[in-house]
């Protein structure tokens, strides 16, 4: 092939170019021959790009222009602001000071007393809240007598007629009823007019010092069951407890003792949940044969079994003033049932994973869960629906705990120990340092929280500060293997004199406060790192 007199070789051959006078190398390149131009592709990204900086260079001298204020404009909007804010106090009665002060100063330009555009009550007759009040600077007379009332004898000069102290003296005792009234309650007292305002004064935020608490030590090992023991329920008298395992069978213990007092059989698999009713003389109990079964203690024998649940069932709770029975299974659902006429009320959905603990109270919300999906959900029991979602956990949350006198609870998962506070599920604050997976939590009126591990860790903690003042790692007993060492259940008894757990030995430990130790011999060793979040 020739092109303009010379030889091509594809992909390498020079050619002449006589419009623009140079030699240009072929790249495998196919060539228009009616000597046009090449057209270079852009990406679509590239082209809108361009397209968005010519808008912007052709607009942006409209953009760089300043909008004059109108001022006209500008004072019927305040003025509009004003009545708007202030309209329904314009015609509040006129205090006898103010009425003096203008009837002595008609120019209004005391330097003691300034009308004040924030003041709730104008001073002076026809006085009008505009964008031209002038700003009050000096308190007034009767706002000093009011400050002098909440000064201490020693401090404020008192005669027959009760006179004020000076300004001079005020401002020398300056913060003085900031200590005589606390913090939460303090109402400021100086204000324009003479009223007292209710602005709360606020407080640095401190680090709270942990509360001493004894330590626990083993008073009780009990041992009966052949399986690992997954539950504990305490019977409102305090008598007994209940134990349920994986032997498939349920445990009625004395709590004084620790003898076993009676087994109870009907379950054909693990039994992971127990609970004694405290308004009938029934027993609940829940395992993984998908069964929910109520026995009646006074024959000792299976009256009502509620079906529903399509697989396991881990965890029930019983309605402190209702008769109603939640339970939660590892279908990801939790089930509320009428305990007499075994009619599944509610059936809370949600959870996209095993719903794994559940706990009911009076107030709202009533019923709280935890999932392996590592949310909670508070839920409102008359619509059967999901009032908030908690997603602060990463991990699976295994157990939920409320405390038996604040309006606040803690769930335990294996990142952390979260507090939360009802009714909203605010977070308060994370306790950290029992790094392993969290089945269960039990705390107490004194604020002793206990978590329960996996690993057969016990960890006990303050729970206002979450200084964890103990940890306890019990010897597996003889038997058993000693991975075998996990604490599934952990549960304080009516009297709060005595922890109980139940463990992965097959067996029951009670513990109790030492009491032979003192603040000497076990001394708060507390060590804040970093300030925390004020809670409350």
């Amino acid at each position: 092939m020739r092109i303009q007199g010379e030889s091509w070789v594809k992909g390498h051959a020079k050619i002449p170019d006589r419009r623009f006078g140079v030699r240009s190398k072929l790249t495998k390149r196919v060539f228009d021959f009616g000597n046009q131009l090449d057209v270079q592709k852009h990406s679509v990204h590239t082209l809108v790009f361009r397209s968005l900086k010519r808008t912007h260079d052709m607009f942006v001298a409209d953009h760089a222009k300043a909008i004059a204020l109108d001022d006209e404009s500008h004072k019927q909007k305040m003025g509009v602001k004003l009545k708007t804010e202030y309209g329904p106090v314009l015609h509040m009665p006129i205090l006898k000071e103010g009425r003096e002060r203008v009837s002595h100063h008609p120019d209004g330009d005391d330097p003691e007393y300034l009308i004040t555009g924030t003041n709730a009550y104008p001073s002076g007759p026809g006085v009008a809240l505009t964008a031209d009040t002038k700003i009050h600077r000096n308190p007034s007379e009767g706002a000093v007598h009011s400050l002098t009332l909440a000064l201490p004898p020693s401090l404020a000069r008192q005669d027959a007629s009760r006179t004020a102290a000076s300004v001079a003296e005020i401002h020398r005792h300056a913060g003085v009823a900031e200590r005589i009234h606390p913090p939460s309650t303090a109402v400021s007292l100086l204000d324009g007019g003479g009223t007292r305002n209710s602005a709360l004064i606020r407080r640095a935020p401190t680090m709270p010092k942990p509360q001493w608490h004894p330590p626990w030590k083993l008073f009780r090992v009990i041992s009966g069951h052949l399986g690992w023991v997954r539950s504990i329920a305490v019977e409102p008298g305090n008598q007994w407890f209940v134990t349920g395992s994986a032997d498939r069978t349920i445990k009625i213990w004395d709590l004084a003792s620790g003898k076993l007092k009676l087994s109870l059989t009907g379950h054909i698999s693990t039994v992971r949940g127990v609970a004694v009713s405290s308004r009938s003389p029934y027993l609940f109990s829940c395992g993984e044969d998908k069964q929910v079964k109520c026995w009646d203690l006074e024959y000792n024998k299976v009256i009502r079994h509620y079906h529903g649940h399509l697989s396991a069932v881990y965890d029930l709770d019983l309605h402190p003033t209702i008769d109603v029975l939640v339970t939660c299974s590892r279908d990801a659902s939790a089930r509320v049932w009428d305990i007499r006429s075994k009619a599944n009320v509610h059936t809370l959905t949600g959870h996209t994973n095993t719903v794994a603990t559940v706990r009911c109270q009076a107030v709202e919300p009533q019923i709280i869960t935890g999932s392996h999906d590592a949310t909670i959900r508070l839920w409102d029991l008359i619509a059967g629906k999901t009032r908030a979602t908690l997603t602060n956990h990463k991990k699976s949350v295994r157990t939920l705990v409320l405390h038996p006198r604040q309006y606040t609870f803690a769930s335990g998962s294996a990142d952390n120990i979260k507090q939360w506070k009802f009714p909203d599920g605010n977070f308060i604050q994370n306790l950290s340092g029992h790094n392993a997976i969290i089945n269960t939590l039990a705390v107490n009126s004194d604020g002793v929280l206990v978590s329960g591990a996996d690993n057969g860790t016990m960890h006990m903690w303050d729970w206002r500060t979450g200084y964890n003042f103990q940890r306890i790692h019990a010897a597996v007993q003889p038997g058993s293997l000693d991975s075998e060492s996990g604490i599934f259940a952990c549960l304080f008894d009516h009297s709060e004199s005595r922890l109980i757990t139940a463990e992965a030995d097959k067996t029951i430990k009670v513990y109790k406060e030492d009491d032979t130790a003192t603040e000497e011999s076990h001394p708060v060793n507390w060590k804040p790192e970093i300030l925390k979040r004020k809670r409350f």
